[in-house]
């Protein structure tokens, strides 16, 4: 490892009590949204003395703090987002969520910390920065498209404007203070479908009277998963998940009406626009042959997160200087999860990789379980490598300038 990175990880270690406090902080009090008047106020109390250039305000809870180095070149975009998820926590931390029904199960806070540290770490090396770095808290990144709304409110055209972008996600299925990054699609298009099917009731007991759906929305459940299996490329991959039937008001009640939801995941926009028309074909052929009406309504959700190939490989190459060889994963598929971070990359180049924080020893519980808890130790690891990205793209873009 540099003397410079050794050093980076020794500064890092130092500020890791602190993104813990701050970490637990934000998680014991969870906020939903785009409105996030707590985790904002504990971003703002975290980076108030570090003599950044503070904005907020909007139409969300945003906090974009600017560190200007002592010479002009380009800007760099640090993002971490900050909301949480609508669960109930049951991991028995003492420091759980004091919010019924509002839990940070995805890492958000622990990305807040991250970030805040690695603002304070380069906070004391402006003298050696050429060029100009922001530091973005984002809200509504789950299910809110919190940056595409920053992004209308000119996050990326304000002066100076962004050239580049990097974020880490946490992943507790990764030992901790391990990366893992991929160039290309490295999470997917995700988006929310329902399907209304319209009948006719009556008594359960005279089935032959009424037009009963809840037999043609399990049939359409079944042949749903038979299309994604038999008319989706399996090297262009799609998943199409069905989560929610609603149907019926009494166990002697053929229904009217019943509607299935769920979502479609997939990598490119060819896939995602055959799913979608291979599901109204086989939606509308189903409800026809059993003499009920349907509709299906997809809403389109974030885009495919796409890592730039020359961004991923220069943090490819800092991520093993200060993680080792080791400590680097190269992802051979993408994750069907999907992020909103998707919106700045299709705006500049960058990349966004995993930063492991599984518990160690064992396989933690997934992101998005109630149950998830990550190892704070790694959020070290991430301060050190927020830190380095920016150090080590700012120096390389001055020298391409030179």
């Amino acid at each position: 490892m540099p003397d410079a990175f050794v050093k980076l990880r020794e500064e890092a270690e130092g500020l890791l009590p602190g993104a813990v406090e701050l970490r637990r902080r934000i998680h014991s009090e969870p906020e939903l949204g785009l409105v996030l008047p707590e985790t904002q106020r504990a971003v703002l109390d975290a980076i108030g003395d570090l003599g950044l250039e503070v904005e907020t305000g909007g139409r969300t809870s945003a906090v974009v703090a600017t560190l200007r180095g002592d010479r002009p070149g380009p800007t760099l975009l640090l993002r971490a987002d900050m909301d949480a998820l609508p669960l109930v926590e049951e991991t028995g931390l003492p420091f759980a969520s004091r919010r019924q029904g509002s839990m940070h199960a995805c890492g958000h806070d622990a990305h807040v910390a991250m970030l805040a540290g690695a603002a304070r770490l380069l906070s004391r090396r402006r003298g050696d920065l050429t060029g100009t770095l922001k530091f973005l808290f984002q809200p509504g990144e789950e299910g809110y498209a919190g940056a595409r709304i920053l992004i209308e409110e000119g996050l990326l055209d304000a002066e100076p404007r962004v050239d580049g972008a990097f974020a880490i996600h946490v992943d507790s299925s990764l030992a901790p203070g391990r990366i893992a990054t991929r160039p290309g699609p490295i999470l997917a298009a995700g988006d929310v479908f329902s399907i209304d099917l319209a009948g006719r009731g009556g008594h359960a007991s005279m089935p032959h009277l009424a037009v009963d759906p809840i037999p043609v929305a399990c049939e359409i459940v079944m042949a749903l998963q038979a299309m994604v299996t038999r008319r989706v490329d399996a090297f262009d991959p799609a998943v199409l998940t069905v989560t929610r039937i609603v149907a019926g008001t009494a166990f002697n009640v053929i229904p009217a009406a019943a509607q299935v939801q769920g979502t479609i995941r997939s990598l490119s926009d060819a896939t995602r626009r055959l799913v979608r028309e291979r599901m109204e074909r086989v939606v509308a052929g189903i409800a026809g042959a059993h003499e009920v009406e349907a509709k299906v309504h997809v809403i389109p959700g974030y885009p495919v997160t796409v890592n730039d190939a020359g961004f991923t490989a220069f943090v490819r190459g800092v991520a093993s200087e200060l993680a080792g060889p080791e400590g680097c994963i190269d992802m051979r598929a993408p994750v069907m999860g999907a992020e909103d971070f998707s919106y700045i990359l299709e705006r500049v180049p960058g990349a966004l990789v995993f930063l492991g924080a599984g518990p160690a020893g064992g396989r933690g519980e997934p992101l998005h379980s109630n149950r998830m808890l990550l190892e704070e130790s790694a959020l070290a690891t991430g301060i050190a490598l927020h830190a380095a990205v920016a150090l080590r793209w700012l120096e390389a873009r001055a020298d391409a300038r030179a």
